[in-house]
């Protein structure tokens, strides 16, 4: 049996060896490690069996992506960003609570646990932001008074002054199950964003982070803009132009090493790019010490939802003397009619 199961693992790593990035193949060798490890650790035949089939499954879906099904390199760039899995929980994990948890008593004086949830602001940012969530986003009052939760919990409602008011265990159900099942809506960020990374000019950037979490002190996003590449790139013109003159073509380097093409590998990124929103954190003018945030997405990721002007080419002088023509000649056919 253990035979089979490292003859599977030199399988894994040979396609892992195959991934077209570094940061891919040192993320999933580490993955496929800890995976197989816990087969090997599992005592129970039918445990065993259920953990050998889901390693099975991931390194299908390795052999899918290094062929070029672009369904299954999407889920691999999802795995190693942080979209889904466990390094998604851990990426999260610091935004679900709110350094100053006194704002909102507990239900239950004598018992810390029954206090309710608090929203940290990077949290509410993003959950307020269509950007970064799977689903419509939701509106600043929901955070206070969650769509489920009955009139009566307001005491002065008109129901609470009939029926009487609503229970705090019920209420305090109400609010901690209607933050789990948003917050799980969320794409976290890779990172607190010092400024947007196309506004190279912004003045108010900040020194440090409000907040490290994540790949902070990590260069991971700026490798993924970079492999990404530029939000628009015009083609060259053709050889009998460029002869006349005298342009050079324009070379573009090529940062992978896989057999697969760079422009489709490049669309897959910026594909990507669509669900790693940034967090970028500006003063609060009330307070100096207080911070909020504004969710973007960077100008080279690739939405269907929404428009990409960054990604329409330069009108230059030859453009404009082109138009010009059309116009011309529309306005000419007109006339003769």
């Amino acid at each position: 049996m253990n035979s089979s199961i490292f003859s599977l693992y030199r399988t894994y790593l040979r396609q892992v060896r195959a991934l077209p990035h570094d940061y891919l193949r040192h993320f999933f060798r580490i993955k496929g490690a800890d995976d197989f490890r816990s087969v090997l650790k599992t005592k129970s035949a039918r445990h065993r069996r259920n953990k050998l089939k889901r390693v099975s499954k991931d390194l299908q879906r390795l052999r899918a992506a290094n062929g070029g099904q672009f369904a299954a390199f999407d889920r691999m760039l999802d795995i190693a960003y942080g979209r889904v899995g466990k390094l998604r929980r851990e990426l999260i994990e610091p935004l679900l609570s709110d350094p100053d948890p006194s704002l909102l008593p507990p239900t239950n004086q004598r018992k810390e646990r029954t206090r309710s949830p608090a929203y940290s602001p990077e949290l509410a940012t993003l959950l307020t932001s269509g950007i970064s969530r799977t689903t419509r986003a939701l509106q600043k009052h929901h955070l206070v008074s969650p769509p489920g939760l009955p009139e009566r919990a307001k005491t002065n409602s008109q129901d609470a002054m009939l029926l009487g008011p609503l229970s705090r265990r019920r209420e305090y159900n109400i609010r901690w199950r209607f933050f789990k099942n948003e917050w799980k809506k969320v794409y976290p960020p890779l990172q607190i964003s010092l400024h947007h990374p196309a506004n190279r000019s912004n003045t108010d950037s900040l020194s440090n982070p409000p907040l490290n979490f994540g790949f902070q002190n990590a260069l991971t996003l700026q490798e993924l803009l970079a492999l990404a590449g530029s939000p628009s790139r015009l083609p060259d013109p053709p050889r009998k132009q460029r002869r006349l003159h005298r342009i050079q073509e324009t070379s573009d380097t090529n940062p992978f090493d896989a057999n697969l093409s760079v422009r489709w590998l490049r669309r897959r990124y910026q594909a990507l790019l669509s669900r790693v929103p940034l967090l970028v954190p500006r003063p609060s003018p009330q307070d100096n010490f207080k911070y909020t945030y504004d969710v973007q997405l960077a100008d080279n990721a690739i939405t269907s939802s929404r428009p990409q002007p960054s990604r329409l080419r330069v009108v230059d002088a030859d453009d404009v003397s082109w138009i010009n023509d059309v116009h011309l000649t529309v306005q000419s056919g007109r006339r003769r009619r």
